[in-house]
């Protein structure tokens, strides 16, 4: 263990990196089908606008706060940059909101 007041960089220094990658790459697919069910939904219901945006906002702290739950409170020590790293929606994520909302969207309300 370390000292309570280490610093970052000592702390970063103790994790092991291949469980940091590990780690790192389910986070990604996490939050990646996260916010691939959150745009299915969005579209389904036929969300536009800012109620769709707002649905992957409250999907991603719903998904941080799980997650924050699985590291037991200490996300720093699962992964390098704790809870803002879990917070982070990722533009990849929201690229992929957007896509998988505008396809459900066009999908179920082609007619309406």
């Amino acid at each position: 263990m370390s000292a309570p007041n280490a610093s970052p960089e000592a702390a970063a220094q103790l994790l092991f990196p291949p469980n940091v990658q590990y780690n790192h790459a389910r986070l990604y697919n996490i939050k990646f089908l996260s916010s691939c069910f959150a745009g299915a939904v969005a579209g389904v219901l036929g969300f536009t606008n800012a109620s769709g945006f707002a649905l992957f906002a409250a999907s991603t702290a719903l998904t941080a706060a799980c997650l924050y739950v699985k590291c037991r409170g200490r996300p720093a020590k699962c992964v390098p940059g704790g809870v803002l790293e879990l917070v982070s929606p990722g533009q990849e994520n929201m690229f992929s909101f957007v896509l998988v909302w505008t396809l459900f969207y066009g999908i179920v309300h082609v007619y309406d």
